[in-house]
């Protein structure tokens, strides 16, 4: 192989020309003709601190409030109180306070949150409360709740309800009742 001879050009000739200081050519520096250095100088650790505890504070902030919504979720369904020691006193305990005392605030107390509908209990109490104004001396009795199938912490429960007027009209309903246990057992449906 041989050499190009010295002086002539040994690649394209269409290059770009080389650029030389700006004081050399007396040309504009390069940072004003558009040119910017690769390397920018490190900002310095003051102007860092502020933007890193603003972060930081903003994770935590964060982190609090998806703890705040996880704990809402979780516990909002738990009942407040101890519930019945067993599903049959669930269910005579509900049946008590809707027929002998006629308390719905009382009746809320032993239902489930999933189930408790406050309109709904001061209506079925409002129904029972028309039935004695309806019927002489009506009585409300009812045969032990019996238990005939628990799962874990699920029981269904039945027992029929039976209504004796002074006039000695006897009518019977027959319920089933659905309880769970969480913190005790709570009346959660009646069919």
């Amino acid at each position: 192989m041989t050499q190009p001879p010295a002086g002539d050009p040994t690649g394209p000739t269409d290059l770009p020309p080389t650029r030389s200081s700006p004081s050399a050519s007396g040309g504009t520096p390069p940072e004003e003709a558009g040119y910017r250095p690769q390397h920018s100088p490190a900002q310095s650790p003051r102007r860092r601190g502020p933007l890193l505890a603003s972060l930081t504070l903003v994770v935590v902030l964060l982190l609090c409030a998806g703890g705040g919504v996880a704990a809402f979720l979780t516990l909002r369904d738990t009942e407040s109180g101890e519930g019945a020691p067993d599903p049959s006193v669930a269910v005579d305990d509900f049946l008590t306070a809707i027929y002998q005392e006629r308390d719905a605030v009382r009746a809320s107390g032993l239902v489930c949150t999933a189930a408790r509908d406050p309109e709904k209990i001061r209506a079925k109490v409002a129904e029972v409360e028309e039935y004695v104004s309806t019927y002489r001396s009506p009585r409300f009795r009812w045969d032990t709740p019996t238990v005939d199938n628990e799962t874990g912490d699920r029981a269904t429960v039945t027992t029929t309800v039976t209504v004796t007027t002074a006039d000695e009209k006897i009518a019977d309903q027959d319920l089933r009742f659905t309880v769970i246990r969480k913190t005790g057992w709570w009346v959660c449906d009646v069919a």
